[in-house]
């Protein structure tokens, strides 16, 4: 039987809001060793920032991480995950939008998790999971 999404997410990860300054934001990821912080309104999700973020659209732009705040470089753009969703679920969605990580929101849009590829790679069956990293690789 395949486990929901609920059964392998990482629960309430830590977040930011639009105004957090981007620094603060790399500092969380360095803090908790991660590469996805979402960003809420309240607790729900209206977008993501990932490490990738960070370094093309801040440090490679020569904007300044103190000034600039996550609201000007987040995605908006958002392929969450109902927690009654499972693994397969998760494997399609990374692959078909080639990202590592998906947000776990309810129907009301409110963050409950993260679900990452090491967390489908610890659940899923080795062929599943080495289709997907190689999906999304490319």
């Amino acid at each position: 039987m395949t486990k929901t999404i609920r059964e392998v997410m990482t629960m309430n990860p830590e977040t930011v809001t639009r105004d957090t300054p981007v620094a603060d934001a790399a500092r969380i990821m360095r803090d908790h060793d991660t590469g996805i912080v979402p960003v809420v309104d309240g607790d729900r999700l209206v977008g993501v920032l990932t490490d990738r973020d960070i370094t093309v659209q801040t440090v490679a732009e020569g904007r300044d991480p103190q000034l600039t705040t996550v609201g000007e470089i987040a995605s908006g753009h958002l392929v969450t995950l109902d927690p009654q969703q499972n693994l397969d679920d998760a494997l399609h969605l990374m692959a078909q939008y080639q990202v590592r990580r998906l947000p776990v929101c309810e129907e009301d849009g409110r963050l409950i998790g993260i679900v990452a590829q090491a967390d489908v790679a610890r659940h899923a069956k080795a062929k599943q999971t080495g289709e997907v990293v190689e999906e999304i690789s490319h």
